[in-house]
């Protein structure tokens, strides 16, 4: 019966680290996707010409969603708004990175592997599910109930 105590004691003590835990995924997520959505909007059209080479229909049009769901996802993740929302185009995009490019590489990062892809696609599940946390403009719009 102690050890159940004690356990019980930390988990409450650790669950005092789930919004700043929340927050700082946050953050790393929306860096993770910043650089990606700059290069594609620096030379949307190079992209578009990728996206085609490796066979994507409609690649133009594929170019500018993938590129303007990356730029709002990390607007969106950095501040903590539509968290939930913005996690489900987010993890599409992991879904159509990890399919079209990173799948024939393996899983190692090093190796352009599907690893930091899936590590992405993992928080943004974390995301979906718990919410954005106390630090954010969810909390402040919707309440704790529905952050």
């Amino acid at each position: 019966m102690q050890l159940k105590k004690i356990y019980s004691e930390f988990k409450n003590l650790s669950e005092y680290t789930q919004s700043i835990s929340l927050l700082l995924a946050r953050f790393a997520v929306a860096y993770g996707f910043y650089e990606p959505a700059m290069m594609k909007w620096n030379d949307i059209g190079a992209i578009a010409e990728w996206f085609g080479s490796m066979g994507m229909p409609l690649p133009l049009l594929n170019a500018y969603m993938a590129a303007t769901t990356e730029i709002v996802g990390v607007v969106l993740l950095t501040i903590g708004f539509m968290t939930r929302l913005i996690s489900i185009p987010l993890i599409v995009v992991m879904i159509v990175a990890i399919v079209t490019v990173h799948l024939p590489h393996g899983f190692a990062a090093g190796n352009n592997g599907y690893e930091i892809p899936l590590y992405y696609m993992l928080f943004l599940l974390i995301f979906l599910s718990h919410g954005a946390g106390k630090f954010s403009i969810d909390r402040v719009l919707f309440g704790k109930e529905n952050q």
